[in-house]
């Protein structure tokens, strides 16, 4: 069962070819059996899964035929699940269990689908490579010597390794979808507001967003119907009805402008990645699609403007962590302020300290003119870049990552170069945009993702635009022989 995707175990349990136990049972024997050797789990929740499951089967007898009812996915432990520990990656948050449910979470339970566990994420999702968790690096799939990517990297090689047919992500700079390329798995990034944040632990408010991963874009589909909507409990969220994902899956390519931005392929893009994403292209080409050279001209400003922006907003969003509400705490303090500064000092890793001081630096009088305005100004032209963009295309794309996965601890002493893994993903984010990345290829045993941008509340575009690919091609089907 663990070599089919999301959209044919719905139609076995509905067929009733196994119950919804025997799929729980089944991943969560992979995942007893495979997890360690990935790192790729925080916590695994047997009991509860077990009882979502029978309960699943149970609502199934009676009648209820919903697509999600009785799958089994893993959250990242980004996203608060009541009664279960949510610790973000973090020693901070080590000890917390959440009183309550996010809006992810929920509506995903709400749909019927049985989690299994939380997976393994960079700490407070500050990472592009998923070696910044307190619980460890996670291992590549396809190489465990290699990272996942980050921060959604234990999502990512959950799927990978097909210890669950989905997953939750988050992403901020890319985190869903450059670890989905280094994984070979398929994930989306909504567009910002689709999907509600609340209960989603904050790292760049007006940056992060949550979105699916999972083996297929059908299955992305299915994934985005559930947690999309619009929620009262989260300001950014945005009151828009949410389309019907899988009507659209079947529509034609043909005639379909696909912008190819100049500064993709550029110096700094591994070339034979570049020949992976030319022959995708191919086939887009082949389907009828036009492919349109368009300009992002202030593209090579997004990685500065990033490394303002979310460090910033990540110093405000951490400041309530201070030993005194929740969260670690220091022992035997001597006044508030050793507290404070203990804390802190004890809770947080060293990619989190170094967000939050440069964050803070940015933030700070007489700085705040000249680096934080002045990058939120750069946003707006970036943004503005896009819309000229999409006035011309349908939708945009190029690689999701320069490089396949790199050795870990490669990039750990090198912040800059780590920071530029980034680098194709991160204006999407600055722009609020949505976007996908699909497997498109190997190179040298590792897998190689396409990303495909699109214009605001454009979703169902993308995963057409990635379904029919995926029609034309099996990338999406190969699963590391050493998980098989």
């Amino acid at each position: 069962m663990y070599d089919k995707t999301l959209a044919e175990l719905s139609s076995g349990l509905r067929s009733g070819a196994f119950s919804a136990v025997e799929l729980a049972e089944h991943f969560l024997a992979r995942t007893e059996r495979f997890h360690t050797q990935l790192n790729c789990l925080i916590s695994v929740s047997p009991e509860l899964a077990m009882a979502r499951a029978a309960d699943a089967d149970r609502q199934r007898a009676e009648g209820d035929s919903r697509p999600l009812l009785g799958i089994p996915l893993m959250h990242k432990d980004i996203f608060c699940t009541e009664g279960v520990k949510t610790s973000c990656g973090s020693k901070m948050l080590d000890n917390f269990v959440a009183p309550y449910e996010s809006t992810v979470s929920r509506k995903l339970k709400e749909a019927g689908t049985v989690m299994l566990g939380k997976t393994n994420m960079d700490e407070f999702a500050m990472g592009s490579s998923n070696e910044t968790s307190y619980y460890g690096p996670v291992r590549n799939p396809w190489d465990t010597d290699c990272v996942p990517g980050g921060s959604s990297g234990g999502s990512a090689a959950a799927v990978a390794a097909r210890l669950a047919p989905a997953a939750t992500g988050t992403d901020t700079g890319g985190s869903i979808r450059q670890p989905a390329s280094l994984c070979n798995v398929t994930g989306l990034k909504p567009t910002y507001g689709r999907v509600s944040r609340y209960g989603m632990i904050a790292f760049a408010s007006s940056l992060d967003q949550a979105g699916p991963m999972a083996a297929t874009a059908e299955d992305c589909a299915l994934l985005l119907a559930a947690m999309a909507g619009f929620d009262p409990a989260d300001s950014t969220s945005l009151d828009r009805p949410v389309p019907d994902y899988q009507s659209t899956l079947t529509n034609s390519i043909k005639g379909l402008k696909i912008g190819l931005p100049k500064s993709f392929f550029s110096t700094g893009l591994n070339s034979a990645i570049a020949q992976v994403i030319e022959t995708a292209l191919s086939e887009y080409r082949q389907a009828g699609a036009e492919l349109v050279e368009v300009d992002l001209p202030h593209m090579h400003l997004s990685v500065p403007v990033y490394y303002v922006v979310a460090p910033a907003e990540c110093s405000s969003n951490l400041s309530r962590y201070d030993g005194v509400r929740y969260g670690h705490r220091a022992d035997s303090p001597k006044d508030l302020e050793d507290l404070f500064k203990r804390s802190r000092d004890e809770g947080f890793g060293a990619e989190v300290k170094r967000r939050v001081m440069i964050g803070t630096y940015a933030l700070s009088a007489g700085y705040y003119d000249a680096y934080y305005r002045k990058a939120q100004q750069i946003r707006r032209l970036i943004s503005e870049d896009f819309r000229q963009a999409f006035e011309k295309v349908d939708v945009i794309m190029g690689p999701t990552s320069p490089t396949t996965a790199f050795k870990i601890g490669e990039k750990t002493d090198d912040p800059v170069s780590m920071y530029l893994s980034d680098i194709y993903t991160i204006a999407v984010n600055l722009a609020g945009l949505p976007g996908i990345s699909i497997p498109a290829g190997m190179l040298n045993g590792l897998p190689v993702g396409l990303q495909i941008i699109g214009n605001y509340f454009d979703e169902g575009r993308l995963l057409n635009a990635a379904h029919q690919y995926q029609l034309l091609t099996d990338w999406h089907k190969k699963i590391p022989e050493a998980f098989c």
